[in-house]
């Protein structure tokens, strides 16, 4: 059924005055504050009409109406304006993201904090997928008999909380001599690339087969996000929306957030751009509480994945403002690593003329 632009008003109405206030919308209220040529009883046929859609739902018969998960997605995909953010919340981001110096894992802190401030929500954060560093070398360290700690610096960061099985009779220098000859293998190649090694290539590792096979299983550990890789901010953030004030809809959240496993399966993104997801109760993502909404975007710059980046919080969300949050942290982080890109740049250059 195709819906009036009279209903569509109607809706619009709703779910921002239901955003503003928490409070379930009458048919009164409409007609006298946004709609003054319409009577309040074609407005509360309306009303009617729309709940019969699905759109709205009443908690009491003589009560007001609540938009529905489904008017949410309605309202996402057709009727919400753009906001815009104020010079006091674009300066904050400025200011956030102008030491330059900083390396990723605080970068990626940096960007959590920023979100959940301007937006007043929980704010959720994954590191760029592992897949897409290149491994500059490769060690291990004896770590006592039959185990290695296992090294790994890539583009990114340093990987080093692996422990690998190894010969108990393999020597110290044994297993360097292993060390210098996988990380000659591997160096300058993905990670992916080398979850892939071959039978025939570990073959040509002899006396130290074991240790390579050892060392491909252990990197195809990095194919998800672990807990490390999942940054949480503004946890307590629920308590300043009236939602919870509910302890069922307290326990939903903390179910969801107290799990980094859980969060990152909700979380992660597949885009290359800034394009936003939005994830609406359990309708959008069995792993959201009915209760929940989430919203999402995954950042890119410079042929670079900066890692993906939401908040999550009640379903009556202020879809606007989360989105426009998003959306301008997204243009200011590919602002900063582009400009940091050029810098490299022009300093090598530099280097070469000198």
């Amino acid at each position: 059924m195709k819906m009036s632009d009279r209903k569509k008003k109607i809706l619009q109405i709703v779910v921002d005055e239901y955003i503003n206030t928490a409070v379930p919308v009458s048919s009164k209220s409409i007609a006298e504050k946004h709609l003054t040529d319409v009577s309040s009883a074609t407005v509360r046929n309306e009303l009617a009409s729309l709940e019969e859609l699905g759109y709205l739902t009443q908690f009491h018969t003589s009560g007001g109406r609540v938009p529905s998960p489904q008017a949410y997605r309605f309202y996402i995909e057709e009727l919400m304006q753009k906001g815009s953010l104020s010079e006091s919340d674009l300066d904050y981001i400025e200011k956030a993201f102008s030491d330059k110096s900083r390396d990723v894992e605080h970068l990626i802190k940096s960007v959590s904090e920023v979100i959940s401030e301007l937006t007043d929500y929980t704010s959720v954060a994954i590191t760029p997928h592992a897949d897409e560093e290149t491994i500059r070398s490769i060690s291990l360290l004896p770590c006592g008999d039959g185990a290695a700690l296992l090294v790994i610096m890539t583009s990114e960061r340093i990987l080093r909380d692996s422990f690998i099985e190894i010969p108990e009779a393999m020597t110290d220098d044994e297993l360097s001599g292993a060390s210098k000859m996988i990380s000659q293998l591997f160096a300058g190649k993905g990670l992916a690339e080398v979850r892939e090694t071959g039978e025939e290539i570990i073959a040509d590792f002899g006396q130290y087969r074991q240790v390579m096979r050892e060392v491909i299983e252990a990197l195809k550990t990095y194919a998800h996000p672990r807990e490390e890789d999942v940054v949480l901010t503004g946890a307590d953030k629920i308590f300043n929306h009236p939602e919870y004030e509910d302890i069922g809809n307290v326990k939903n959240f903390l179910t969801v957030i107290s799990s980094k496993d859980r969060l990152a399966d909700i979380i992660e993104g597949e885009n290359d751009e800034i394009q936003i997801n939005v994830k609406i109760g359990s309708s959008g993502d069995k792993d959201v509480p009915d209760d929940c909404s989430v919203v999402t975007a995954t950042y890119s710059a410079g042929g670079k994945n900066l890692g993906t980046y939401g908040v999550i919080g009640p379903i009556r969300m202020d879809y606007p403002k989360v989105i426009t949050v998003l959306e301008n942290v997204g243009k200011a982080l590919e602002e900063l690593v582009n400009g940091r890109q050029k810098d490299k740049k022009d300093n090598d250059h530099e280097r070469k003329e000198e």
